[in-house]
């Protein structure tokens, strides 16, 4: 038997360990200082969802999906310019296709990657 503290061998029946003095069948001191010290410190919650923002990727997707040929979509995520040109080309039909893609993209994407590349820029 070996102590835990400093690992000497211990005498058989030993209390105490002869060359460290520390308690036989006790918690070594860093093990309780660190027992002390997790449970009395607590982790913070993380927070999910908590985007600075009021747009919605679910809103922003239908939107893309239904009226994606005017551009609202765009109008919706402040993205006027774009938006424009979406109601310029609308009797192309080429906005209604890139909408319903952009409408699918939105909806498949997550919170964070719809957040940092159409909300955030």
């Amino acid at each position: 038997k070996y102590c835990i503290q400093c690992g000497s061998e211990l005498d058989a029946g030993a209390a105490f360990c002869k060359s460290c003095g520390a308690k036989v069948g006790g918690q070594p001191q860093n093990a309780q200082a660190t027992q002390n010290s997790q449970s009395s410190w607590q982790q913070a919650a993380p927070a999910y969802g908590a985007y600075p923002s009021d747009k919605n990727k679910i809103a922003a997707g239908i939107l893309a999906i239904l009226l994606g040929g005017l551009g609202i979509h765009k109008f919706y995520l402040g993205q006027i310019g774009m938006g424009i040109l979406y109601i310029l080309f609308c009797w192309t039909s080429i906005p209604s296709i890139i909408g319903l893609v952009e409408g699918i993209i939105y909806l498949t994407s997550t919170d964070e990657q719809f957040y940092t590349k159409y909300v955030k820029s």
